[in-house]
Formats: C-alpha cells, structure tokens, sequence
C-alpha cells in the first residue's frame, strides 16, 4: 500500500495549519528530542492506541528517518485512517534547522 509522504517543508507548514503530528519512535528517542507537537505513539502500541487516533483526521507521522512511520502509516490506512508519512523523519527535521522539543511532553 503506498502512504503519501512530505518533505519536512511541508511538515512544518501543516504544523502551523493545526496537523496532528504522530511520532511512532520509542520513549527514549522520543525524549532525546521531536518535532513541537509530536504525540508519542511507539510503533508498537499503534494497534492498541488505534482509538486514539481519529478517523476523518489526517495524521502526519514521523521516526527517525521515515521507515517505521511509513510501516504505522500502512497498517492505519489499512484500518481506515488517513496517513502521511514524513520522509526523512525527525532527522531530516533536525538537518533542516528547525527546532525540537525535548522531555516527555509534545511542546
């Protein structure tokens, strides 16, 4: 199944539009730094957090370098969700300039 990417351009300015931003990296490397705003949804618990994820609401999602985002964005779409992966991921994020948050919290 191909899920849609962006660039981290087109992150950035969906961010400012209100976009709901998933990041499926573990605790850890969640903590060490994300993109402002990123919900913490570990790969993982995708399928258990399935109802925390809004239907109807498109959902941009990011890791480190875009591989385990995209495999998040297959199984939501195959569930009926609408998925965006982030190419490049949070690294890409980072290489571009642009700041992070860190700590455990999404801003």
């Amino acid at each position: 199944m191909a899920i849609p990417e962006i660039d981290v351009d087109e992150l950035a300015l969906r961010i400012e539009a209100g976009a709901v931003v998933i990041d499926v990296r573990e605790p850890d490397e969640y903590g060490n730094g994300h993109v402002p705003g990123a919900i913490l949804v570990p790969l993982g618990s995708v399928p258990d957090r399935l109802g925390d994820l809004g239907v109807g609401t498109e959902l941009l999602l990011v890791c480190r370098s875009g591989a385990r985002s995209m495999r998040a964005g297959e199984f939501l779409e195959a569930q009926g969700r609408t998925a965006v992966n982030v190419a490049g991921g949070t690294l890409a994020w980072v290489a571009s300039g642009r700041d992070v948050v860190t700590g455990d919290q999404p801003s």
